[in-house]
């Protein structure tokens, strides 16, 4: 077993020490990242992410690596040491690889979506989530939600697609004028063709992603990853049989969504009744 290393900063970006710690013991255990993976249950990539310090294990990742590799305890120890997110834990994982991604697919059940979010409705949406908060704290939040925005800056990555649930557009979100806003960035957003956006009607009824909402990241070098979120609480899966069955749930409420067409002119027509005295 190689002697651990304090990954500290003045020798090298804590996530490369500790993806380096990683390396070093899975070869002294004669692991491929393929092996690796299957005792981790995840997929090698994802091995092979944390190896060049891209991505950050969970602890629950770092408990595995435990059992696999260190006895002593490394995994979790140092856990600690790798740049800390500006995200919940529960999160950071997700916003890191959408960062990434050169696909993400979106089912929306009641919130905009982070990434297209105006900045006057993710304030409200701030100011809605918790009873006590300063000004400073409530500006720190939108300028992070904000910054998620920034990945829709380059025209071609990622491609985006958008299923919205209509309560999505019926819910008032920071007032009516905020609303409009919010409404009009989106048909903005579809009719320059950064991205495309279905709206999901109530008359539909029962559909197969009713209960979450739902992200699917595809990656130019991994495995499709999905994600879905409750209330301070997320979860990302790599698991193929998990991210197919949601795969398919997400496809199921497409094809039962209106078409973009016809998305886009429900979407202008409740912008406009927004806008109305």
């Amino acid at each position: 077993m190689a002697r651990p290393r304090d990954p500290r900063p003045d020798a090298k970006p804590p996530g490369e020490a500790y993806g380096e710690e990683l390396r070093i013991r899975r070869k002294a255990a004669d692991m491929t990242q393929e092996e690796l993976g299957e005792v981790v249950r995840c997929h090698a990539s994802l091995i092979a992410h944390w190896e060049v310090g891209r991505r950050k294990p969970t602890l629950d990742d770092a408990k595995l690596l435990n059992r696999a590799l260190g006895p002593d305890g490394f995994f979790t120890r140092f856990l600690g040491t790798l740049e800390t997110s500006k995200y919940p834990d529960y999160f950071a994982a997700a916003a890191e690889a959408e960062q990434q991604a050169t696909s993400i697919e979106e089912y929306a059940l009641a919130l905009v979506p982070g990434v297209l979010q105006t900045e006057g409705y993710a304030r409200a949406v701030f100011e809605a989530m918790g009873k006590n908060h300063t000004q400073q704290m409530l500006d720190d939040e939108v300028v992070k939600r904000i910054e998620r925005t920034r990945l829709l800056n380059d025209p071609t990555r990622p491609t985006c697609w958008f299923v919205l649930n209509e309560t999505v557009l019926r819910t008032v979100v920071g007032g009516r004028s905020v609303m409009a806003g919010q409404l009009r960035h989106i048909a903005a957003l579809a009719r320059a063709g950064r991205i495309r956006a279905q709206v999901l009607p109530h008359a539909e009824g029962a559909h197969a992603t009713m209960e979450s909402m739902l992200s699917l990241m595809r990656f130019a070098d991994s495995p499709e990853l999905a994600y879905v979120e409750g209330l301070h609480s997320g979860v990302l899966m790599d698991d193929p049989l998990k991210v197919r069955k949601c795969r398919d749930a997400y496809d199921l409420a497409r094809g039962a969504a209106l078409s973009p067409a016809v998305s886009l002119k429900i979407i202008d027509q409740v912008a406009e009744e927004y806008e109305q005295p």
